[in-house]
């Protein structure tokens, strides 16, 4: 087989040269290969068009997805009212991602540092069920009638802020969520002393069914002691970190400080000697026929204080009841306090008026109130809310260079904790029994001074605030020692041996 002439020729230099095609064959040949490589030219260029086609739509599902979920999430932080963290001095933890399972609404019950303590739970909580937490609700129902909500006591912005790499917390519900509790809401209160376990097998159920629970309640409702040491220490970072007061009650309890520290040294005394105290707890040592007739009508007034009949004498031999002013200022000589040093009630209004506060004042006579170093102008925003009055007296009492409280009430224990934290400043707990019996003993010229001096230094020598390991009794968390009184795991300066997580496992 051949072309019908040589497809090449010899130039003039000799060399050989391709001919050009000179008959109808050659062309159709050629006509022919151009066809077929226009061909695939074509099919190439369609692969390739439906391959960015099927890509373009591939990115573009993804990239709606994104925008999905930003406007979900930016639709929740502006139903918030989040303040933007461009706003906010301080360096802000990164945010914390995780897959949300739902939603958790708390209403914390009882005065302001019995609430202070169960929310510190409720974050915790929130925190290891991978929650949302909204921002808890304060008790307006309680004997003292505070309508205060969260942000009037507490920094909310700095609340949410601090603890972002934690958990997410929102002021309310988003949309979605609210319209869904508007027609029903899962409400429950948790039970008291509970493990991990039951936050973990009973309620993160609950909350992933419903998607919004409520918490009726947020008291003791969880352990002292069987936690994992990370659910301790987010505790502590929450109760002596994140909850700082309101700039009001800050800025006025930080001018409280300072008027008393220019002075000198300041003590504060937690004088639990008002008269709902008093009626309460059924001990009238001191008080004249009126007064306990007074006290009597008030305890029978309130139908949830159960105990109406109450023996005072037994029970302040028992070590169960305030201690009196003048029993106080014995007590505050023996241990040899400064006759000239400050001392800061913190305290409302004490039964009895100033004829029950004269030993007191004969003893120490440099005895003052919020009331006597500020003028009322300053104090009036807060008169009308206790828990904002209480407040002051929390961050003064906290800031003091000696503390004695003298009735273990939730300030009591919740200030002693702090100031375990900041490292074991002076907290004089009274054993309020031996205080008694000793108190008896020398007004009744059974020891004499010096004796009943040495005797109430000697009873209290491990009961200044040192450290000292918290006491667990399985079984019986109400008489065991309060996690937030003595809070170990948070403890730098605690040297005794810790206990693991499993020697004090306990069922939910």
């Amino acid at each position: 087989m051949g072309f019908s002439e040589a497809r090449f020729e010899e130039t003039e230099g000799g060399e050989m040269k391709e001919k050009p095609y000179s008959n109808k064959m050659s062309l159709k040949y050629i006509s022919m290969a151009k066809a077929e490589k226009l061909k695939s030219l074509i099919l190439a260029r369609i692969q390739v068009a439906r391959l960015n086609l099927w890509v373009t739509r591939a990115l573009s599902m993804l990239m709606l997805l994104g925008i999905t979920m930003q406007l979900k999430s930016l639709g929740e932080t502006v139903s918030s009212s989040r303040t933007p963290t461009s706003t906010f001095s301080y360096p802000l933890p990164p945010e914390r991602v995780y897959e949300n399972n739902g939603y958790l609404m708390v209403s914390s019950n009882g005065g302001l540092n019995q609430m202070r303590s169960g929310i510190c739970d409720m974050v915790t909580v929130a925190r290891f069920l991978n929650v949302t937490l909204i921002v808890p609700e304060l008790d307006n129902t309680s004997f003292w009638n505070d309508y205060s909500q969260f942000a009037d006591i507490f920094d909310v912005e700095y609340f949410i802020a601090s603890l972002r790499d934690e958990v997410r917390i929102l002021k309310e519900l988003p949309p979605q969520q609210k319209e869904k509790v508007a027609e029903s809401l899962f409400s429950m209160p948790p039970i008291s002393w509970s493990n991990m376990t039951y936050y973990y097998n009973v309620i993160l159920p609950r909350i992933q069914t419903n998607e919004v629970v409520h918490f009726q309640k947020t008291d003791a409702r969880l352990a002292n002691n069987g936690l994992p040491v990370e659910v301790q220490k987010l505790r502590c970072r929450v109760n002596y970190e994140a909850l700082r007061f309101a700039p009001p009650i800050q800025a006025l309890a930080e001018k409280i400080v300072r008027i008393l520290r220019d002075k000198g040294p300041f003590l504060v005394l937690h004088l639990r000697y008002e008269m709902d105290m008093i009626a309460f707890s059924g001990c009238n040592e001191g008080c004249n026929e009126q007064e306990i007739d007074e006290l009597t009508k008030m305890r029978y007034a309130y139908p949830w204080w159960k105990e109406k009949v109450i023996d005072s004498v037994q029970k302040r031999l028992a070590g169960l009841c305030p201690l009196t002013p003048e029993e106080t200022a014995l007590t505050l000589r023996a241990f040899g306090i400064d006759h000239n040093i400050q001392v800061y009630i913190a305290a409302g209004d004490i039964y009895g008026g100033e004829r029950r506060l004269a030993t007191l004042r004969a003893a120490y006579p440099n005895l003052v109130k919020k009331e006597t170093l500020l003028p009322s102008s300053e104090l009036d925003p807060f008169r009308n809310h206790s828990n904002q009055m209480a407040a002051l007296d929390y961050y003064v009492a906290v800031q003091s260079e000696t503390f004695v409280p003298t009735n273990g009430g939730n300030m009591a224990k919740v200030v002693e904790g702090h100031r375990r934290y900041l490292g074991f400043k002076k907290t004089i707990l009274l054993d309020r029994k031996a205080v008694v019996d000793l108190v008896d003993l020398y007004k009744a010229g059974s020891i004499s001074w010096d004796k009943f001096s040495s005797e109430m230094k000697e009873a209290h020598a491990d009961r200044m605030g040192n450290p000292v390991e918290r006491l667990v009794i399985p079984g019986k968390p109400k008489e065991e020692d309060y996690f937030y009184t003595n809070p170990e795991e948070c403890l730098a300066s605690f040297d005794e041996p810790q206990l693991s997580n499993d020697d004090h496992q306990q069922e939910p």
